[in-house]
């Protein structure tokens, strides 16, 4: 909501206060109240069609409340939501890194990172995933799920890195073997050649 700054009283009192400035601040005030009231009903209408499984319909929906006022955290929070339930993860988490940006209530933000941590996790961005469920434990550290979850996106980083290890030794070893046979046929060259002298 948006506040207008009021004037510095006189001394005289209240009397300095012209209409005028009454009147551009309930203005302001009204304006400000009718964005708030518009983007919460898209908030309502999104909630309704995301309980009914229609994603696609509340992240229309969840836009059109940002549209209506940008500064919805709660808004881009829900378009984050009915991206990941459409399974565009990476998109998700665009969503719930401007939620946390926006947000400063304590409980939202740690919300906020969690689903950014599920999100990743969902993309095989391991290392992110770690660093989101880090920040939501942080402001929750009560959260067993962002616990949970943590300890299985550690689990799965250090297989992805044994993974690549194994890959990389096996690489190494075909690449010896490689050597060796070019070794092996250079050798085999050389006795045929000293063969035919």
């Amino acid at each position: 909501v948006q506040t207008c700054a009021l004037p510095i009283w006189e001394k005289r009192g209240i009397r300095t206060f012209k209409l005028k400035n009454a009147l551009i601040c309930v203005f302001l005030i009204g304006s400000g109240l009718l964005h708030a009231q518009s983007d919460k009903k898209y908030i309502r209408k999104g909630n309704r069609e995301y309980n009914k499984s229609k994603f696609s319909d509340s992240e229309i929906s969840y836009r059109k409340a940002i549209d209506a006022n940008k500064q919805s955290p709660d808004a881009v929070f829900n378009v984050g939501d009915a991206l990941y339930k459409q399974n565009k993860y990476e998109d998700a988490g665009k969503q719930f890194i401007e939620s946390t940006n926006q947000n400063v209530d304590k409980n939202k933000k740690s919300d906020g990172f969690y689903n950014l941590g599920n999100s990743m996790l969902k993309s095989n961005k391991f290392q992110e995933s770690i660093e989101a469920y880090k920040n939501s434990l942080k402001l929750n550290p009560e959260n067993k799920e962002a616990k949970y979850n943590l300890s299985y996106a550690m689990d799965q980083l250090k297989k992805q890195e044994q993974q690549k290890n194994k890959e990389g030794n096996q690489n190494q070893d075909n690449k010896n073997n490689d050597k060796n046979k070019d070794q092996n046929k250079d050798q085999k060259d050389k006795n045929d050649q000293n063969k035919k002298d």
